[in-house]
């Protein structure tokens, strides 16, 4: 970037509010099948995406490799020829880079293909069929301007892991997936041995091979912390997010903040500001400080997720949540890293506190019909309850039930916290994101339905 911040600044005078979002990105991915390297590729992007207000009309437009000519031709071709311009001063920058202990361009590319290989050598257990490895590094380096004379500059580094194991018996396939992910550099696999994660997850998919279907009907749920926060972030998580609940895509929450929308001790947070985990940012894509935001506070909703877009239409300051996929897309209203805080419950009690019911300890994928709540997840892994004892593992169940009426039916929140990773899709864009869950105990209102072995 060569040109002068005061050109950029000079381009956001037009409308209500004005952007623009600068981004320079390098990729590394690799993919490991059939016991050897199946695709290396490597990536460089640069661009920038410009974007004016017009009360809520957005006009948004991407280029790349742009300078400031074909910036200024943008600019004239979103604002339109009547647009009147106004006085703009630049301000200060913010500036952050993150400590990176183990930087990912000075590791070379053999260790990390080393890694994948060890991870394989780990997870060939007999009765393993197929095993899926990939290995992603992404660096991007980021500047925002704002028509109130605000900028920012940020680098982020976000490192990625994963294993899908598929085993096999007499024509039985049963499938075992994990990720583990974060920002900052490889000292990732300094506190993941990914070793013995995918010799975990060989082994989760093997047994079940000879787990018993899971018993139907409704029953207690007890979700363990280990088995992460993906029930909170698609049941509750997106249907907090501003434009879901204005466009009344979320109607469950509209108008509720200040309502009891959950057990009294039930806390759900969203916090992008915590090191080291996948959602982490210091500023938001428009250029917002990253702030921990409470969205249910002991069972009564306090708050959304907010973008610059949306805060303007209930007239409110952003919290912070206005994320992109890249340049090339408008921000939206997102999550980053999303959770139910620590409770007073004591997780081994939680654990013996019924009768008879359904211990999850790894759930799998699922979704959620965001206008009523209505979801289904796949449990990855899963045991029988019986006589308040923890029995056999089962396999070949999901949960069926509603976002809302398990907020207000959780009544037993445990001490201890577990994290899950993923990439958040929605209107077409992914995002980091990580998700918490402490042990859980949701007495009523799920049923575990069965699916094809």
């Amino acid at each position: 970037m060569n040109e002068n911040k005061t050109d950029f600044f000079a381009l956001l005078r037009f409308g209500d509010y004005a952007d623009l979002f600068w981004e320079e990105s390098n990729t590394l991915s690799i993919r490991w099948e059939e016991g050897k390297i199946e695709r290396y590729t490597t990536g460089e992007d640069c661009g920038a995406g410009l974007r004016y207000m017009f009360g809520e009309e957005n006009r948004f437009a991407a280029l790349d490799n742009p300078n400031g000519e074909a910036l200024k031709r943008l600019s004239l071709h979103l604002i339109g020829p009547s647009s009147a311009a106004k006085k703009l001063l630049p301000g200060s920058t913010q500036l952050f880079r993150p400590t990176v202990l183990k930087p990912v361009e000075q590791i070379s590319g053999d260790a990390k293909v080393r890694l994948l290989e060890n991870a394989f050598k780990s997870a060939s257990l007999p009765g393993v069929r197929q095993i899926s490895l990939s290995y992603g590094e992404g660096t991007k380096h980021l500047r925002i301007f704002t028509s109130y004379g605000e900028s920012t500059e940020e680098w982020r580094t976000t490192v990625t892991f994963s294993i899908t194991v598929v085993a096999e018996k007499e024509g039985l396939l049963q499938t075992a997936h994990e990720a583990i992910s974060g920002t900052g550099g490889f000292e990732l696999f300094d506190k993941n041995d990914v070793v013995a994660i995918s010799r975990r997850v060989a082994e989760r998919a093997v047994k079940r091979l000879s787990a018993p279907p899971a018993p139907v009907g409704e029953m207690p749920i007890i979700i363990a912390a280990e088995a992460g926060g993906t029930l909170i972030h698609e049941a509750i998580g997106h249907p907090l997010e501003a434009d879901a609940v204005q466009k009344d895509v979320s109607p469950v929450y509209k108008g509720a903040v200040g309502k009891v929308v959950g057990n009294e001790k039930v806390n759900v947070l969203e916090d992008p500001t915590m090191p080291g985990q996948r959602g982490f940012y210091a500023f938001d894509d428009e250029g917002v400080p990253a702030q921990r935001v409470v969205l249910v506070d002991h069972g009564v909703l306090k708050t959304y997720l907010y973008d610059r877009q949306t805060a303007r239409m209930d007239n409110v300051p952003s919290n912070g949540h206005g994320r992109r996929e890249s340049f090339r897309h408008r921000p939206i209203p997102r999550m980053a890293n999303t959770f139910v805080a620590s409770g007073p419950d004591d997780p081994q009690m939680i654990l013996r506190s019924i009768p008879n019911g359904l211990l999850v300890t790894k759930m799998g994928g699922g979704q959620v019909e965001p206008a009523t709540g209505d979801f289904v997840f796949e449990v990855e892994e899963g045991f029988q309850i019986r006589d308040g004892q923890i029995q056999n593992l089962v396999r070949s169940a999901n949960l069926l039930g509603n976002g809302p009426d398990v907020l207000k039916a959780i009544d037993l929140v445990g001490s201890d916290i577990g994290w899950s990773v993923g990439t958040c899709g929605k209107d077409g864009q992914g995002a980091p994101v990580s998700d918490g869950l402490p042990t859980l105990r949701i007495p009523k209102g799920v049923v575990v339905g069965g699916i094809t072995p």
